[in-house]
């Protein structure tokens, strides 16, 4: 190589550096506004761009009271996020050929109340079941307050509240019988079916855990809150203290949420479903399209989250449309398919709204 065309190919790969550094600089400065305005005491954010991790970031405090520091081994309470892990293991199940999205929910468990009968894995899945909900939404927990068996009891007896497929309807009920699909069908525990099928394939070991968050886990981080029940008037009130919170979940709803992960193993696992490791392209994007209700429009959470799939929130517009899970009003995970980017978001802040913070920002990394 000559010295004229090495000169030029150095000043192209400087050129090229500077660049990624000052969109870096930008994104985090942006993504600091926003987490200094929301109040967060901690955060773990990574961006993958193009398959490849380019920023991999902890911010402010794990534990308030102590001032420990949040780094990438951070575990963060990701709640709902949690149904990402249970839609792969159920496409997982579909391509070994052991169940279809189609049929009823009680051609595989047994005991079902009759109106359930017809209910598709499709349905549930996708909050489309019109079933009623096992989750206390007034006080945390199961109905009832005594325990898995009295809440499964119970919520049986409860009255459907819709004809499947007509509305969306985000409850707990849908993925307790998802989880009792994939123990029944596979033969494991919930647990054991992603530990083998999921973690195992990419290395994950204690880095993702189940459980409630006033379990002590090593290098878990507290989950906060500035909202306090008004005794009152029995609602929730934003204001300027900041509460250390815990909440109760229950193995019986561990597909549904109850899950802890670092940034870290986030990443990884993302990185291996997008490279087909776990389930193929074609399911992969099945599992992340949107499904229609009965009268062809879609259910969702509103506003840019307009559409769900299976487990998955979507963002369906004409520009920049995505995948976009969220968990607990403080973790979220956004995926970009047409710009080929990821960015994920964990805090410790309940009604932080990551998935906000990561719409404002993302621009820096669009395409």
């Amino acid at each position: 190589m000559n010295k004229h065309l090495w000169f030029v190919l150095t000043i192209f790969i400087v050129s090229c550096t500077l660049k990624a550094q000052e969109k870096k600089e930008k994104f985090l400065n942006e993504l600091k506004q926003e987490i200094q305005k929301e109040r967060i005491p901690g955060c773990g954010i990574v961006v993958i761009k193009n398959g490849q991790t380019v920023l991999l970031e902890s911010l402010g405090l794990s534990d308030y009271a102590f001032t420990v520091p949040v780094d990438s081994n951070t575990i963060f309470s990701i709640n709902s996020l949690s149904k990402i892990f249970a839609g792969t293991a159920t496409m997982q199940l579909v391509e070994d050929g052991k169940i279809k999205l189609l049929d009823p929910i009680s051609n595989y468990l047994d005991d079902l109340p009759n109106e359930w009968n017809e209910i598709t894995i499709r349905q549930l899945l996708s909050h489309t079941s019109g079933l009623p909900d096992i989750e206390d939404t007034q006080n945390g927990g199961l109905i009832g307050g005594k325990g898995e068996k009295f809440a499964w009891d119970k919520v049986k007896n409860e009255n459907i509240r819709f004809k499947a497929g007509e509305s969306f309807d985000y409850i707990q009920t849908n993925y307790v019988l998802i989880l009792k699909l994939i123990e029944k069908v596979s033969g494991m525990t919930y647990l054991e079916f992603l530990q083998k099928n999921q973690f195992d394939k990419i290395g994950i070991n204690k880095e993702i855990v189940f459980g409630s968050s006033f379990e002590s886990v090593q290098n878990k981080s507290s989950t906060y809150s500035y909202y306090e029940k008004n005794k009152q008037t029995g609602k929730y009130e934003k204001g300027e203290k900041l509460f250390e919170i815990s909440e109760d979940f229950s193995p019986l709803v561990w597909a549904d949420a109850g899950a802890f992960a670092t940034t870290k193993a986030l990443t990884k696992w993302i990185k291996a479903l997008e490279n087909d490791i776990f389930i193929t392209s074609k399911s992969r994007k099945e599992m992340w399209t949107a499904v229609p209700l009965n009268d062809g429009q879609y259910g969702g959470f509103g506003g840019f989250l307009n559409g769900y799939g299976y487990g998955w929130p979507v963002i369906m517009r004409e520009n920049h449309p995505a995948i976009a899970p969220i968990g607990g009003g403080r973790a979220s995970l956004i995926i970009y398919p047409d710009d080929k980017l990821t960015i994920i978001l964990l805090t410790n802040l309940t009604g932080s709204s990551p998935q906000k913070i990561i719409e404002k920002v993302a621009h820096h990394y669009w395409e």
